[in-house]
């Protein structure tokens, strides 16, 4: 087994809590197995887990943890900037430490777009069978996710049978476009927040949620905000006039304009907090 190394967090590394960002739902393949954290990033197989102030990890090096856990943000500047309300506050409180990760482009489209209508379990055995078919073996059990040429040219059958359903065309359309567009990721990144979304809502099975998660948690817009039935349910109970229709833009907006330019985060925060955020 690989040397064990440490890093110390310090500086603008802190707050970070592994447990809260890696078990907060929005990755998909990381498994938590006594107290390491097991995944995969890239075509690496990584074990990591936090003692206080340091990390513990094998299979990767430093400067990957740090770009992947985005220790290098400062964290408390964004949480000091939230405005002084009570439900967002407590949300802090119940996750303090939460940390957006730096997921792979293509790998974060193909796994919202294989989430919908489904929960967290249901998500990772998906993008696990995925990975098991279609990716290329790390080592014994460790997979490779796959990339988008080989997805687009299997049958939809063989797509299918990793229990994604009527997916399978979403993904294998997908993945075809952005085989056939070389550098996609980089033109995402350089455009406005809305012409952003557009951009990726031509993709098959990308619609305004799985749009708003791409951008949040590939991309690192902050002031994407992903509305599913948690996050409408808190809007509509804590923040919305009662008895109203709101569209998804119209939540998202509010969202934006109550909570500032780092919205996306406020909206993970509530998130990992929703079950005491609904009690309130």
């Amino acid at each position: 087994m690989e040397q064990c190394r440490i890093l110390t967090l310090e500086g603008s590394a802190l707050p970070f809590d592994l447990d809260i960002t890696l078990g907060c739902g929005q990755v998909f393949r990381f498994e938590k197995i006594g107290r390491w954290w097991c995944g995969i990033l890239g075509d690496e197989v990584v074990r990591i887990r936090q003692e206080g102030r340091d990390l513990h990890f094998a299979g990767t090096t430093e400067d990957q943890i740090i770009r992947y856990f985005d220790l290098d943000l400062d964290l408390e500047a964004i949480l000091a900037g939230f405005p002084d309300e009570p439900l967002l506050a407590s949300a802090v409180g119940h996750a303090y430490g939460l940390r957006i990760v730096r997921q792979p482009a293509w790998e974060c489209t193909a796994s919202y777009i294989v989430a919908t209508f489904a929960n967290i379990p249901g998500i990772r055995t998906r993008i696990r069978l995925l990975c098991e078919r279609f990716g290329e073996e790390i080592r014994s059990g460790h997979y490779t996710f796959p990339q988008p040429g080989v997805l687009a040219s299997s049958p939809l059958c063989d797509i299918r049978s990793c229990r994604v359903g009527y997916r399978d065309r979403f993904l294998c359309g997908t993945a075809g476009m952005i085989r056939d567009e070389p550098g996609w990721d980089r033109k995402i990144a350089d455009l406005e927040y809305r012409d952003a979304r557009k951009a990726l809502m031509r993709y098959p099975g990308v619609g305004r949620k799985v749009a708003d998660c791409i951008l949040l948690f590939a991309f690192h817009r902050f002031e994407a905000v992903p509305v599913d039935v948690w996050i409408d349910r808190i809007m509509r109970t804590h923040y919305l006039e009662e008895g109203k229709r709101y569209s998804y833009d119209r939540i998202a907006d509010q969202a934006r304009a109550i909570f500032g330019p780092h919205a996306g985060y406020a909206q993970e925060y509530l998130f990992a907090a929703r079950s005491q955020m609904i009690k309130k």
